[in-house]
């Protein structure tokens, strides 16, 4: 989720080095994707390229680095017996030390790409670091990580942004608490609204920011594009009027509201009556939740949400993917620099 970068800035200032380890390519099956990046410390290690013996030789490449210095490495893994793996697939890894004395752009650079920057990369065999770049570029429009070779010179550029994704949601009861806290370490930039005074814990997850107010409508009219919202209040009217709100938008990503299916015809027949298109009662999810878990307790029903967001957000990843223009750049054979 790109957290890394805060986290890198943090040991930075607190004068620990680091290094960098990014899945450069993945070709097959592969535990974690190009891209992936792990941080590696003295005594610490946060995120994962996949663990395993994989990460084993991995971070202690890392220590290496850290204590004796040098150019960036690129590693190559074959995930079959030798590594007492059984993906079958092959892994490239970047390995790139990063030291305190850069500890002030690292700052910048993380609280750019958490304000909705992007954050490039460019490495090339040989060089003595990254070539690391701010940009306002939407990372929408190119791969996240490509790696080219010749089988001697090799070229990597990345693009690192912010992987959060703007849930709203309504109702700060049993099910709402543990929506949050299943929604949180998946990317979540949650917006938790109530219209009851003190109703929200008094600590709540990274990335989690609590709204109470009298009118919860405006933080959908205020809402990005792209928003998954969730109606789970303590009242019924109250539910309603959120869905009439939410309805005058047309560009959200997915919109729930939690009942059964009684409650979803009734609200319909309602919605209708004030004006709604049938044709667009579909864009409601309710019963929210993937199909198959009828559970009635909060943290089965989160669970369930959670998957559900997850597979909506990973199905519109999937077609802008597939929409983008294939972008060829040619491999600098000779090893030139441009």
């Amino acid at each position: 989720m790109n957290d890394w970068l805060h986290t890198l800035a943090n040991w930075l200032e607190a004068g620990q080095p680091a290094v960098v380890v990014t899945v450069v390519r993945a070709d097959g099956s592969t535990p974690r994707e190009a891209g992936a990046t792990m941080l590696v410390g003295r005594a610490s290690i946060v995120d994962t390229i996949g663990g395993g013996h994989l990460e084993w030789l991995a971070s202690t490449t890392a220590r290496e680095l850290l204590v004796d210095g040098g150019a960036p490495r690129l590693m190559r893994f074959a995930l079959g017996a030798s590594l007492g793996q059984c993906c079958g697939g092959v892994v490239w890894l970047a390995l790139e030390r990063i030291g305190v004395a850069e500890a002030d752009v690292w700052r910048t650079r993380a609280e750019a790409v958490a304000a909705g920057g992007t954050l490039q990369r460019r490495l090339l065999s040989g060089d003595e670091g990254s070539l690391w770049s701010l940009s306002d570029a939407d990372p929408g429009r190119g791969e996240p990580a490509q790696f080219w070779s010749d089988g001697g010179h090799w070229q990597f550029e990345q693009q690192v942004a912010s992987e959060r994704f703007p849930v709203i949601v309504f109702g700060a009861g049993h099910v709402g608490e543990a929506i949050i806290h299943a929604l949180a370490p998946l990317g979540a930039q949650i917006t938790w609204v109530d219209t009851r005074d003190d109703i929200f814990p008094a600590a709540v997850p990274e990335g989690v920011f609590t709204v109470n107010t009298d009118i919860p409508t405006t933080e959908i009219y205020d809402a990005p594009a792209g928003s998954y919202f969730l109606v789970l209040t303590h009242d019924h009217s109250l539910d309603f009027s959120l869905c009439e709100a939410i309805f005058t938008r047309h560009d959200f990503a997915f919109f729930g509201l939690i009942g059964s299916r009684t409650k979803r015809a009734s609200f319909e027949h309602r919605l209708i009556a004030r004006g709604l298109p049938t044709e667009r009662l579909p864009d409601m999810t309710c019963p929210i939740g993937i199909p198959g878990i009828d559970s009635k307790q909060p943290g089965a029903i989160a669970l369930s949400v959670a998957a559900q967001l997850l597979q909506v957000r990973e199905a519109r990843q999937a077609v802008a993917r597939a929409a983008r223009p294939v972008a060829i750049t040619p491999f600098l054979l000779s090893g030139a620099r441009p």
